[in-house]
């Protein structure tokens, strides 16, 4: 061969070499998205210690958004072998980095998640991509560098590769998530094992977390327009604070209701465990009156808020309730349990039991037919809202009530 063409040949293989590094480059980045920033070794080993920050941590770390783990999920006992769940959650507040909570509460056998990312940004476990959650326990992720917008929908994405059921979840959520296998995708109004989004920012003190029933979850509500009252309520502290969900359609404040375990048993869990919970609101009761079997006693029901209260004050937290909203029209009512609903709305009115009250009843009540909903607010059922009346009840609470810090009554101190 002719030196000038054997020159010509090796420089067409080195030009091709480095066009294939660059298209292999290039083919990764567009695959994974950007490399997120490793947070500084300290936070890293920080976070595995104390992986849910307690209330007055500090501006650090808040939720920005949570849920109730409800219950097993009907036909998963293999779980999703080889499929990518795909959380669709609507954030409170923004930040600048953020960690995830993986619940295998329900589970039966440990659950393994291979592949997990926060808005296309990995995510990792204790410096590890994989992490396996152990039956009824679970995981709180490493901080991950990701920028975090307020009011935002924020997708959360992880890898089930094996067996791994029943699936922890929670139903009804009025937001549209999806489930992937490989062989197609589909749209879903389910949020599986994730329970918590926290989001580090400097700016906000704390978090406001509500803890109730369909009425907090929002039923009745459009779905993917984030109208539930606590959203109003986000939007109307204007990411001065975090407001986490913990509704759940059919609790009840006594017992174990038709969906989750009962509020009292629950509340530890859900509503005090919250990074960076500042401010509780109790929004429970309404069910033990009119759910089969029926709560005809006023004062257990009063005596089951009064327990919860206690419980926030103990951890130095403001907490506020609210009163049971009117449900004549609805195939439970009769004006013996409303009478028991008027009574508890009568003890809370008193201050008795919270260190503030949102009235809710007052809220949303025909005043011309006070044991009714307002028709413009009534989803059709005559107990659950529509938009509009999700809008009044998320107007109606006092955002001074929820954003001062407690002061000890003087039989506390």
């Amino acid at each position: 061969m002719p030196r000038r063409q054997g020159y010509a040949l090796l420089i067409a293989l080195l030009a091709g070499t480095a066009l294939l590094a660059v298209a292999a480059v290039l083919g990764t980045t567009l695959f994974t998205g950007p490399d997120a920033a490793p947070m500084p070794p300290a936070e890293t080993h920080a976070a595995a210690r104390n992986p849910v920050a307690p209330a007055h941590t500090g501006g650090n770390w808040v939720a920005t958004w949570t849920t109730a783990p409800v219950g097993a999920e009907p036909g998963t006992g293999n779980g999703y072998p080889g499929s990518t769940i795909r959380n669709t959650v609507h954030t409170s507040v923004g930040g600048d980095a953020a960690r995830i909570t993986l619940s295998n509460l329900y589970g039966t056998v440990p659950l393994l998640v291979d592949r997990a990312t926060v808005n296309t940004r990995p995510v990792t476990f204790g410096g590890a991509g994989s992490v396996t959650v152990a039956a009824g326990a679970r995981v709180v992720s490493d901080p991950v560098v990701v920028p975090v917008a307020p009011d935002s929908d924020l997708q959360v994405a992880f890898r089930t590769p094996r067996a791994g059921g029943p699936v922890t979840y929670h139903p009804n959520t009025h937001q549209t998530s999806y489930l992937a296998d490989g062989r197609a995708t589909w749209s879903t109004t389910k949020w599986r094992y994730l329970t918590a989004v926290d989001v580090r920012n400097e700016a906000v003190p704390g978090t406001v977390v509500v803890i109730g029933d369909s009425l907090t979850a929002g039923s009745g509500s459009t779905d993917d327009a984030n109208t539930r009252w606590t959203d109003v309520l986000a939007d109307r502290l204007g990411g001065r604070y975090g407001v986490a969900n913990a509704g759940i359609a059919g609790n009840r404040l006594l017992t174990r209701g038709s969906a989750g375990e009962a509020g009292t048993a629950r509340f530890e869990r859900d509503a005090l465990s919250v990074t960076g919970a500042r401010t509780v609101i109790v929004a429970l009761g309404i069910n033990d009156v009119q759910q089969a079997p029926q709560e005809p006693d006023a004062g257990r029901i009063v005596a089951g808020l009064r327990t919860l209260a206690d419980q926030a004050r103990a951890r130095g937290l403001t907490v506020v309730g609210a009163t049971l909203t009117p449900f004549e029209g609805f195939p439970t009512w009769t004006p013996e349990r409303n009478a028991v609903r008027l009574a508890v709305n009568e003890q809370i009115r008193s201050g008795t039991v919270f260190d503030a009250y949102v009235d809710f009843d007052e809220a949303v009540r025909d005043p011309n037919a006070p044991n009714r909903v307002l028709a413009a607010y009534d989803s059709g059922d005559h107990l659950h809202f529509n938009d509009a009346g999700y809008r009044a009840l998320g107007e109606r609470v006092d955002l001074t009530s929820v954003e001062r810090a407690r002061t000890p009554k003087s039989d506390e101190l």
